[in-house]
């Protein structure tokens, strides 16, 4: 059975169904106009919190937390609940929350020369995708290099293409996130 819910199809219980009409790496994500809002974004926060010490872990830990947050939005492993997933527009959000701190890991490593979206193919299930994007993050906080860095990135590709995002709405709603960001911080969030 298939549920039609805006702008993406999923199969009950199955997770996502992967669309044909958008990959991300065919747009050539350009990313470093996202590090350098990254960058500036860290700088601010850092500076409005007093921040003087290394906060990697910290980061890692929000990072696979974002992750999970999305994970539920998109119910792809709840089998005992018929309840679809939330709008587009709360998975977007959820999308870019942890985008933020996976830039943000790769700025404190040194890998924000990155500037395309890696390439790589991944056909996994929803469900699938989460658990080893999980491991893959896992992975990249013990060796902290630009491999397993990449192949989160890899990992994050697949899950945006199942879910149905274009480039443009990633890159607009990463923006709109980042000004909210700043705002929260103002606000003493």
């Amino acid at each position: 059975m298939h549920i039609l819910v805006p702008s993406y199809t999923i199969e009950t219980h199955k997770g996502f169904m992967k669309h044909d009409f958008f990959l991300i790496g065919s747009d050539n994500v350009e990313l470093t106009e996202l590090f350098k809002m990254q960058k500036q974004l860290d700088a601010y926060i850092k500076e409005n919190n007093g921040v003087e010490r290394e906060v990697f872990r910290e980061k890692l830990l929000a990072l696979t937390v974002e992750l999970a947050e999305l994970a539920n939005e998109t119910r792809c492993f709840k089998f005992w609940s018929r309840k679809g997933p939330s709008t587009k527009p709360v998975l977007i959000e959820e999308y870019v929350d942890s985008i933020h701190f996976l830039l943000s890991l790769g700025i404190l490593k040194g890998m924000d020369d990155l500037k395309q979206w890696p390439e790589g193919e991944e056909d996994e299930d929803l469900t699938e995708l989460f658990l080893r994007t999980q491991r893959a993050v896992l992975d990249f906080g013990e060796r902290q290099d630009r491999a397993s860095y990449e192949s989160v990135w890899i990992l994050y590709k697949a899950i945006a293409e199942t879910l149905g995002f274009t480039a443009d709405e990633l890159i607009q709603a990463y923006r709109e996130k980042n000004e909210e960001n700043y705002a929260r911080q103002q606000r003493g969030y």
